[in-house]
């Protein structure tokens, strides 16, 4: 690291920032072989440019995962990158692309831990049934997780059935209900991810016999992805590659500083199309996916054709449940509202009847 560099870092009171370098400088140091994935979204941008700052000794190589759907502005992104930074970024190509997953196992539905559920019990053969754990255990015994989830309860021979919060269907509200009554009539899957991105990963560490990999993971991005660690860092116990977020502990605010401080550009998927995330494109996990398809379809409308062609389903799908949960909601609401103007009548006649008897007794 240069002296301007390190003059520059020392002089911020952004603890993050610092605190970041230090680390990310140290974990190097400790390593010989790294790998870092680079996707082309904006804390990857931050991730690379604090990498190869620090990388004095050429100890990294940059990895893209091509999923098989992908923005033209983040493939530009990338050969900007590696312009800017002197760097290659290789291209890696998955051990199944995103439309061949979709073909063999499924679409992905609302996030990965309801799509992982939903694809193992019907795998079993699941009719969807409103039943209690203890009976559809007894139905389906090979198929204990997903059962647990779809009841929100959890079952030990010591213990018996106990509830449970955070692995729950009751998680997205109104969701059981929802496919009680609109059961899905195709399959749903989480396999995406897995064969386009985690397993190209894992294949890459191997050639490299690399002993670190390095990503853009947040903990404020929120999500299954960043509530699975705790730290920034994670020691290997079984694999031989030890995991460092650089960005972990960023908030989005040190995001902008960080971008100001040192002239990060990022893709025209940020400062043109408006994308608040980069992810894969038309992803049903997302949120805010309607808001992402209209911009795709502006901006790309071959790749919006592809996303639809290949995720239609679960588009449709997701549509119908939140329509879904819209009434339930609104149904909620009038019933509540019956509930206290009838508690208010039940008041009002509780003391017309007191005041009738003050009046007998005067």
């Amino acid at each position: 690291m240069n002296d301007a560099l390190m003059t520059k870092i020392m002089d911020t009171d952004n603890f993050a920032i610092l605190d970041g370098y230090a680390k990310a400088q140290a974990v190097i140091q400790r390593h010989n072989t790294a790998v870092c994935s680079i996707s082309g979204g904006s804390d990857s941008d931050i991730v690379l440019d604090i990498i190869h700052n620090v990388d004095e000794n050429g100890k990294v190589t940059y990895c893209w995962f091509d999923t098989g759907l992908e923005y033209r502005a983040t493939k530009e992104h990338l050969d900007y990158l590696e312009q800017k930074y002197g760097i290659e970024i290789k291209r890696i190509k998955p051990d199944k692309p995103i439309p061949t997953c979709v073909r063999e196992y499924g679409v992905p539905f609302l996030s990965k831990y309801v799509s992982e559920q939903m694809m193992r019990l019907q795998a079993h053969g699941f009719q969807w049934e409103d039943e209690p754990l203890e009976v559809l255990l007894q139905k389906y015994p090979r198929c204990k997780t997903a059962l647990q989830w779809w009841c929100g309860e959890r079952y030990s021979d010591k213990d018996g059935v106990q509830k449970i919060s955070r692995y729950s269907i009751y998680r997205n509200r109104f969701l059981k209900e929802f496919i009680i009554a609109n059961p899905p009539d195709f399959p749903v899957s989480n396999k995406c991810c897995e064969y386009s991105k985690k397993k190209a990963a894992k294949r890459i560490i191997k050639e490299h016999n690399a002993d670190l990999e390095m990503t853009g993971i947040r903990k404020a991005e929120g999500g299954i992805r960043s509530a699975n660690f705790k730290t920034c860092f994670s020691a290997s116990k079984s694999k031989g590659c030890d995991t460092f977020r650089p960005v972990f502990w960023y908030t989005d605010g040190d995001k902008r500083d960080y971008e100001e401080m040192f002239g990060v550009t990022h893709s025209r998927c940020y400062t043109e199309y408006g994308l608040r995330r980069t992810g894969c494109v038309g992803c049903p996990f997302s949120k805010h996916i309607n808001e992402e398809l209209a911009v795709i379809e502006k901006y790309e409308p071959n790749l919006y054709k592809a996303a639809v062609h290949i995720f239609g389903k679960s588009y449709e799908y997701t549509a119908k449940y939140r329509a879904f949960v819209k009434e339930m909601k609104a149904k909620e609401k009038e019933e509540k509202k019956r509930d206290k103007l009838s508690a208010n009548d039940a008041d009002r006649s509780s003391d017309s009847v007191s005041d009738d008897s003050c009046a007998v007794s005067a």
